[in-house]
């Protein structure tokens, strides 16, 4: 087998859908099919084994992304199964950063669910090829085709329907096939494991015309060979539509749509065919994008084993007390005990071992090339969004943004032997989480908690307990507001202190501009060098920037504020960066307290899912949490309330809803924006 053939036989694809629309269980399924799992793990049963950590099991749900590798018809394809709660969404983000195909697995009862949206937008925004599984079509009020038009209406995709179901609910049994035009029926003695293709029935041939003739309208829309074929009713051979049917989904034209359920083992290995046949390998995704890091030119890295190496590693996690980088290579090989060039920080590490990982099971190998993703050891440095690379092709791949936490939680140690574990595990979670933060308050001495959500910091203090036995008090949970001002303010300020018999000096005056929500900070200088060097005004932009920090207000970070420098005081001989960033600080101070500082509070959109009967009650209580209603429609069969609510407005909101509706209501919460508290 030669290289090129290698890297066109990769397949690195994620399984990306909400909560509970069966990523896991379809994944499990892939598992057993593809022969890497013996036996199938169940969710329900705590046994599924992506979901390897004991929070997941207990819970039934995923809370870090895994990663696996199978065979099937000569592919290997590279798995990373994704959490669906909104809480660890930054799992998700990291993992399409080195996809290159994902499958969407939809809820054939629930459709397109609100965390479904969002993970699809960040697929589109990585420009991850996708393909949509319908899933759970045995459930009752199953709805395929209403699925397939939410895909239309709510992701503004254009989906191609290549399976349609036989039967449904209970009498779910196959699907017919589009493309070769008959069905497949699934034998349950073996689980699934056998399946035979016959002539689709006399019920269902006019339904499976109709959208066979639709399927290949749609897809000679891109194609201009099968659209001749097809206006002059020329015989369209199967190998013609699915590599017309693959360049438009590779070109993000086509979104391929198949179905099954995989709780009951029907559907996922012709899924399998499609992920094989449908999505791109390495080869045929564009070239990766990166800048040297001294001349800050633009490089393009094409994805090939003889290139030099260039690798991004997308997530650190500690396992059996070891640190544990996972990372895809995007060009050359990497070698086991061989050196590597951390062109982010600017040092050298060693890989002491190289692991294909089968979730949390572990394989050694000595060398990978282009496409894989694999876990390495050794990294003692290095972490999440770094780039690895050789010393003398040095190369900065974009870094991965990761969102700011919008909720806290103090946290107090029970006991002495508590106190001196409890900043070492945090320091460990804080390296696998970007999203986690950790502050001490100075006035209270506790320890500050802050994540994504309720949930996400619940895990983590589980897991302090689990896998360090150490016992925490934790406090109710507070939101993690924002500073900013409402007028233009300056300030001057000047420090000139003598410092271990050096005199320091350095003088500025700000001016600070709010800027409209969701801006960001900004930093301009106006002054000439004769009032301050040029070689001192980066000190003053880091001045700005720490000041801004912990805001003049209640030490919240500040947001949305344009800082312009416009005068200051230069002595020869006695300016230091030190003095610089002082007086910036000084400066900055005053003028937050000058330029009327207000709070900024984190607002959720709310998507609540409650039948028709408790829809009085339902508002009722979102009109009391400050909730703005902005729609109500109907959908699969219950309604659905869209709503904006103040983070604080929503915390116990489960419960409530679960009395408010004879536990029959669903809501899914996400972060919308900041707006004045």
């Amino acid at each position: 087998m030669t290289k090129q053939t290698k890297i066109n036989c990769f397949r690195n694809i994620g399984i990306i859908a909400h909560i509970d629309a069966g990523k896991t269980t379809v994944t499990e399924r892939i598992l057993y099919y593809t022969g890497r799992s013996y036996k199938m793990g169940e969710v329900h049963d705590g046994e599924a084994v992506m979901d390897w950590m004991p929070d997941e099991q207990e819970r039934g749900i995923t809370i870090t992304s895994a990663v696996t590798t199978c065979q099937w018809k000569n592919c290997d394809i590279q798995i990373i199964d994704t959490p669906g709660h909104v809480d660890f969404t930054i799992e998700v983000e990291r993992s399409l950063r080195v996809l290159d195909g994902a499958i969407g697995v939809f809820c054939a009862v629930g459709g397109v669910e609100p965390q479904s949206e969002t993970v699809w937008h960040q697929a589109d925004k990585y420009h991850v090829p996708k393909i949509a599984f319908i899933n759970k079509l045995d459930r009752i009020g199953a709805d395929f085709l209403g699925t397939v038009q939410m895909i239309k209406d709510r992701l503004k995709a254009t989906p191609i329907i290549l399976q349609l179901p036989v039967g449904s609910e209970d009498n779910f049994v196959g699907v017919i096939d589009l493309i070769e035009m008959n069905q497949i029926l699934w034998d349950d003695d073996t689980l699934g494991a056998t399946y035979a293709r016959s002539e689709i029935s006399t019920d269902d041939i006019e339904a499976a015309k109709k959208y066979r003739e639709e399927l290949i309208e749609t897809v000679a829309e891109y194609d201009d060979s099968l659209m001749e074929a097809y206006l002059s009713e020329k015989p369209i051979s199967t190998s013609d539509i699915l590599s017309a049917i693959r360049k438009a989904t590779i070109n993000l034209k086509l979104v391929p749509v198949l179905c099954g359920s995989a709780l009951k083992n029907k559907g996922i290995q012709p899924l399998l065919d499609a992920i094989v046949n449908l999505l791109p390998s390495p080869a045929e995704v564009p070239a990766v994008r990166g800048v040297h890091p001294d001349s800050g030119e633009t490089l393009e890295i094409p994805h090939r084993d003889s290139g030099p190496l260039v690798a991004l590693i997308f997530k650190v996690s500690m396992m059996e007390g070891r640190k544990l980088s996972f990372v895809r290579v995007y060009s050359g090989k990497m070698h086991a005990g061989s050196e590597v060039y951390n062109a982010s920080r600017r040092i050298k590490e060693k890989t002491a071992r190289i692991l294909r990982m089968h979730a949390n099971k572990k394989e050694r190998v000595d060398v990978v090339a282009a496409g894989a993703i694999v876990g390495v050891v050794g990294l003692k440095e290095s972490s999440t969004g770094e780039t690895l690379c050789s010393a003398e092709h040095p190369v900065l791949l974009e870094k991965i943004e990761f969102y700011e936490p919008v909720i806290s939680v103090a946290i107090e140690p029970k006991t002495h032997s508590d106190q001196e574990k409890i900043d070492q595990v945090l320091e460990k979670y804080m390296a696998e989480d970007p999203t986690l933060r950790v502050r001490k308050d100075v006035d209270t001495g506790q320890t500050i908690l802050s994540g994504m959500g309720e949930l996400h910091l619940e895990v983590v203090i589980s897991r302090m307990l689990r896998e360090f036995n150490t016992n925490v008090n934790v406090g109710k949970p507070q939101v993690v507001y924002r500073e900013t001002i409402g007028k233009e303010a300056s300030a001057t300020a000047q420090f000139d202190r003598e410092i271990s018999g050096q005199r320091h000096f350095g003088g500025v005056s700000l001016q600070l501009f709010p800027l409209p929500r969701g801006s960001g900070n900004r930093f301009r200088s106006d002054i000439t060098e004769e009032i301050i060097p040029g070689a001192f005004i980066a000190a003053v932009e880091k001045g700005v920037k720490e000041s801004f920090e912990n805001g003049a207000l209640m030490g919240y970070p500040v947001v949305d504020i344009e800082a312009v420098l416009t005068g200051g005081e230069y002595k020869d001989t006695l300016g230091t960066e030190l003095a610089y960033r002082v007086s910036t600080s000084m400066a900055c101070q005053k003028a937050l307290l000058k330029g009327d500082p207000f709070l900024l509070e984190p607002i959720m959109d709310v998507e609540v899912f409650v039948a028709e009967s408790f829809m009085g009650d339902v508002i009722g209580d979102l009109n009391s949490r400050s909730g703005k209603i902005e729609s109500i429609f109907p959908q699969m069969g219950v309604q659905v309330i869209k709503v904006i609510v103040p983070l604080k407005r929503m915390f116990g909101y489960s419960t409530a809803l679960r009395s408010a509706t004879q536990g029959r209501g669903t809501f899914s919460m996400q972060f919308s924006h900041f707006d004045q508290s």
